[in-house]
């Protein structure tokens, strides 16, 4: 007869095997308990800390890069919630509602300042062409883009004269092509010549005259072969620097001349 050992267990008796497919799972001790309870006091209160406590709660908006527009409109448009926990404010909402409501904005980065603070960081679109519309004139951007309408040209933006009625290259090229090779050439100066252009006049595609200060003019040709030809241009302006008008529409037979 098989005996017994000191647990009270018959000894040479075998353990019944567990059922296939069961697996035992240890029983957490105390500590563990007490981790894992931690852990759910620190989540609930991280929560309450940002969502129902006053410690984190939107008071101040501030706004930097603007430079036409002001921060009081920027911060009007953008509406920030203020008194809302900080993490809840809608921050892409907020940056999509100020690009469609102000389309002099070209960009916005609505950030958090913890811990109160809301930061809307503007870059506003810069005019290189300007349409004239009636007594008004619509500002053009690097990329074409008409985004403003002010009653007064700013300075050092040159305007851009369409005279294409009754030229063939309206039915291939339409006036918004044109604006988009306006805007191309215009890019494509250098500095110093693209602050002395008054006035991109195009009447036809292959057809683009830079009106300048004190009556000088440059005929672009067409919009192709830009950078090449804003180099021949510098180059031609440095050695006949008393000409009035430069052709470059060819720019490997530049001329020049006095009148």
């Amino acid at each position: 007869m098989a005996g017994k050992s000191a647990s009270g267990r018959s000894e040479g008796v075998p353990r019944r095997p567990a059922p296939a497919g069961t697996r035992r799972f240890p029983v957490p001790g105390p500590r563990a308990l007490l981790l894992g309870l931690a852990a759910v006091v620190l989540l609930a209160g991280g929560i309450w800390a940002l969502y129902g406590s006053t410690w984190f709660r939107v008071e101040k908006v501030s706004t930097s890069g603007t430079e036409v527009l002001t921060p009081d409109q920027v911060e009007r448009v953008a509406a920030v919630p203020l008194g809302a926990p900080l993490v809840s404010v809608d921050t892409d909402g907020i940056e999509a509602r100020l690009r469609r409501e102000l389309p002099r904005i070209d960009s916005v980065d609505v950030v958090r300042s913890w811990p109160h603070g809301i930061g809307l960081k503007v870059t506003e679109r810069r005019p290189v062409l300007l349409l004239q519309n009636g007594g008004k004139f619509v500002e053009v951007d690097s990329g074409g883009v008409r985004f403003a309408t002010v009653p007064t040209p700013p300075r050092g933006v040159p305007r851009l004269v369409l005279d294409v009625a009754a030229s063939p290259s309206l039915r291939r090229f339409d006036a918004e092509r044109l604006l988009d090779v306006a805007v191309g050439v215009t890019g494509e100066l250098p500095e110093k010549i693209a602050q002395d252009v008054r006035v991109v006049r195009i009447t036809s595609f292959d057809s683009i005259i830079l009106e300048l200060g004190k009556g000088r003019s440059v005929f672009w040709g067409s919009g192709e072969d830009g950078p090449v030809k804003a180099r021949v241009l510098t180059a031609l302006m440095n050695a006949t620097p008393k000409a009035g008008h430069f052709d470059v529409s060819a720019p490997t037979a530049p001329a020049s001349s006095r009148s």
